[in-house]
């Protein structure tokens, strides 16, 4: 399988994760955050490009396992700052 076609069925089964998961599923049963740990991200995968930011995407969160309580976009956890 060539590199596009590995990605995009990587893309494939991810989205169908992300898109069953609950919150309640993220934090108890979550199989995501059990994968090895990686040093390092995939672009439409991990994250995208916004301008210049990076966007860190559901399944980046997933996989670190855990809420990191900054008001991500994205984030499974449906945590929300409050800003004033």
């Amino acid at each position: 399988m060539c590199t596009a076609c590995l990605h995009s069925a990587t893309k494939e089964k991810i989205d169908v994760y992300v898109t069953e998961m609950t919150v309640e599923k993220a934090l108890a049963a979550n199989k995501a955050n059990e994968l090895p740990k990686t040093k390092h991200f995939i672009e439409g995968i991990d994250y995208y490009l916004e301008i210049s930011f990076w966007v860190f995407t559901e399944w980046h969160h997933l996989k670190r396992g855990h809420c990191c309580k900054s008001g991500c976009r994205h984030c499974p956890y449906e945590f929300k700052k409050i800003t004033l």
